[in-house]
């Protein structure tokens, strides 16, 4: 059996932004919710976060993968 990653696999879930950090892809945060509101996010590039602006909270992206942990996120005062 071979392990290894066929040509056709998908590609990773996460990109290169303008700064050149990783960022996420749009084909993500078409699926991702806020685990505690279920809600869509909202990506803020200049913090590198997803925000839920119904739970007030921003969930870091650390190297290009969403912490999607409440005890993770921010607080958010709006």
């Amino acid at each position: 059996m071979n392990d290894s990653a066929s040509p056709g696999s998908a590609a990773p879930a996460v990109l290169k932004n303008s700064a050149g950090t990783a960022g996420v892809d749009p084909r993500l945060l078409e699926i991702l919710v806020c685990p505690v509101t279920k809600t869509t996010l909202r990506y803020d590039r200049e913090r590198n976060e997803l925000v839920s602006l119904a739970a007030h909270l921003a969930y870091p992206i650390r190297d290009g993968i969403p912490i999607m942990l409440p005890e993770e996120a921010r607080r958010i005062e709006e």
